[in-house]
């Protein structure tokens, strides 16, 4: 048996919950949870804001643990060994997109809290290809919401060529955020950290930022129309898309990684005008995901964690509802201590 904490039904406090993994495969790796970080996306399938939850729900998908059992088909991981799984955890592997390296978009793609249970468990069994080991030079705690936030922020950054010398702005300085600032300034880039909260204007330049603006100064936002490369956006706010676009420079890019409430709003003139362009991304490839913390490792980049254990993990929900973290909750072991 499995022990973990679930949702009974839409936005209810978790309980205890316990289940039975499925017969153990060849390509199966069992993992012991050390940790699993808490993420905005957690908070969206608790209450089923995406109208695709399935209760009981067990939530968590930035879970970090040590391999405790292998299939015998298992390649590149050892018992022992201290490994993440993310979002993803499982695809094909057959389809003309999983053999281009884009087993994100794989029409049968296993995600790892809404196809099946997630990480806030004491133990998951996940298929080995979609489980990646922890370099040795970060911190197992800290390196958790990599395995969410931090992919899906960098891989923006390669699918779009964003490197040095471009001159980048990020919007909101929150768990996604303060990841993107840090990319942004290892890539190299000019960077500019956009937000509404100027008291975090300190410590959005310790993360990586050369400048800072504030969206309560519209003065300041108009000086600066016209001058982006590319900005990634990291709210779930409604904002005014159509004058924030006007921060791009011609053939810039204004990527989506947050979702806000209700559908944007930008005029096609601004981006026929200047070659404009709207995208969006929600994770990252398993190539990119060892890519990723390989990065993070050399550069020294890992999320600003609060580490709560996994027995509080209604009050750490609450927690991260009122917005008060900075900027990560990761939930460790401890899980039904009394």
């Amino acid at each position: 048996m499995i022990n973990a904490y679930a949702v009974p039904s839409a936005a209810k406090p978790l309980e205890s919950f316990q289940y039975t993994p499925a017969p153990f495969k060849d390509e199966d790796v069992e993992i012991s949870i050390d940790c699993c970080g808490l993420c905005h996306s957690d908070l969206n399938l608790i209450d089923n804001d995406w109208k695709n939850s399935k209760y009981p729900l067990v939530p968590g998908h930035e879970i970090v643990g040590k391999v405790i059992r292998k299939g015998k088909n298992v390649q590149g991981l050892e018992i022992g060994q201290l490994v993440g799984v993310g979002w993803q955890c499982g695809a094909c592997l057959n389809c003309e997109f999983c053999i281009a390296g884009d087993e994100t978009v794989c029409s049968s793609k296993v995600r790892t809290c809404v196809d099946r249970y997630g990480g806030f468990a004491d133990k998951i069994v996940v298929d080995y290809h979609f489980v990646y080991p922890i370099p040795e030079d970060l911190d197992p705690l800290a390196a958790a919401p990599l395995l969410c936030a931090g992919i899906t922020v960098y891989t923006p950054f390669k699918l779009y060529n964003v490197q040095a010398p471009q001159s980048v702005a990020i919007i909101g300085i929150g768990g996604l955020g303060h990841l993107a600032l840090q990319f942004a300034k290892a890539f190299g880039c000019d960077v500019t950290a956009i937000s509404s909260s100027p008291e975090k204007e300190q410590e959005a330049r310790q993360f990586g930022a050369d400048h800072f603006l504030s969206l309560n100064e519209p003065a300041q936002i108009k000086k600066a129309f016209n001058s982006f490369d590319f900005i990634l956006s990291t709210v779930h706010a409604d904002l005014d898309w159509g004058w924030l676009g006007q921060l791009l420079r011609p053939r810039g890019k204004l990527c989506f990684v947050g979702l806000p409430q209700n559908d944007i709003k930008i005029p096609v003139r601004l981006l026929v005008s200047g070659n404009r362009s709207i995208c969006g991304n929600g994770t990252g490839s398993r190539t990119y995901m060892m890519e990723m913390l390989q990065f993070c490792a050399k550069h020294q980049i890992e999320a600003q964690i609060e580490v709560m254990p996994m027995s509080q993990v209604n009050e750490a929900i609450k927690r991260l509802k009122t917005g008060k973290p900075r900027y990560r909750i990761v939930l460790t072991k401890d899980l039904f201590r009394k």
